[in-house]
């Protein structure tokens, strides 16, 4: 059984990362990306990052607050760069 009280540090990142994924799905859509390709992909990330995240949370736990720093970051500037795509900005 999964114990989630691992996962609490990480709890804002998930959320925003899964926020993220819906940008990024829909620039796929804007984009006119295969769809298929595009399902596939995302499976497939999820998926990896759904083992990497169950096994590693033990090794990451030390290094919650940098991740969360990091990741966030990274969310913010992704969300910036969509939007300004999405006005024709860049």
């Amino acid at each position: 059984m999964i114990n989630l009280k691992d996962y609490a540090p990480f709890t804002a990142l998930l959320i925003f990362g899964n926020i993220e994924n819906l940008i990024l799905a829909s620039e796929g859509a804007i984009g006119y990306v295969n769809p298929f390709i595009l399902s596939g992909l995302s499976i497939l990330a999820v998926t990896i990052w759904f083992l990497i995240g169950t096994y590693a949370t033990k090794v990451a736990i030390k290094y919650a607050d940098h991740i969360e720093i990091i990741g966030g970051v990274a969310i913010i500037l992704l969300g910036i760069e969509a939007m300004l795509e999405g006005f024709g900005i860049l």
